[in-house]
């Protein structure tokens, strides 16, 4: 079993579970495809599982890591974002929702993705290598956004929070109203709030 899924906390871990989207970071792997490092470069993207009948051997020598997430939710919360090859469309998307959601930066719709990419990086891990994470209101969050309870990752969506497992996520519970630990970056948040639709998966 390969070292290969990612979790909400951007934790680079081993299980059974099949994931939805493919994830890059740079060459991370060894040899025995073994993982030395959590990153390479700050270009964290969510691609297709299938592209232009492209076919690669997972962690295959001197070539990038192929990661894998639950979903698109679980790929944004780790700090990932959508790759402008194969999937152009949902990364103008993305783009285009950021700006709106994050004007305090002044970038315009010519900036480029890698000034974007710095910010994130900044928001999703810190110099010690731990999780970057902030705080809101839980009422105030958007569909697809992650929050910490109890060191578990919460899935908010409809109104209620779902516990992630590497499977799918487990039944509901109410929303909290209080000020909850965030694991989305924070301008991603706001990219949700103005408009990103995240893709979610399955509720056990």
């Amino acid at each position: 079993m390969l070292q290969n899924r990612v979790d909400p906390k951007g934790n680079i871990i081993a299980t059974s579970a099949r994931g939805a989207w493919l994830g890059n970071r740079g060459q991370l792997h060894g040899r025995g495809k073994t993982i030395l490092r959590p990153f390479k470069h700050q270009a964290w993207i969510i691609c297709l599982l299938q592209f232009k009948d492209r076919h690669r051997e997972v962690m295959s020598p001197n070539l990038w890591t192929e990661l894998f997430f639950l979903d698109e939710a679980t790929a944004f919360a780790a700090g990932h974002r959508p790759c402008f090859e194969c999937r152009r469309e949902d990364a103008n998307r993305f783009k285009a929702a950021w700006l709106k959601g994050n004007p305090q930066y002044g970038f315009d719709h010519k900036v480029t993705i890698g000034k974007i990419d710095a910010v994130i990086h900044a928001e999703r891990i810190a110099k010690d290598g731990g999780k970057v994470t902030c705080e809101a209101v839980g009422s105030d969050l958007p569909d697809g956004v992650f929050i910490e309870i109890g060191g578990e990752p919460y899935l908010v969506t409809g109104g209620k929070i779902f516990r992630w497992t590497p499977f799918g996520y487990e039944e509901g519970l109410p929303l909290p109203i209080h000020v909850v630990t965030v694991l989305t970056p924070r301008s991603v948040v706001e990219a949700f709030r103005a408009g990103y639709k995240v893709q979610v998966g399955l509720i056990l």
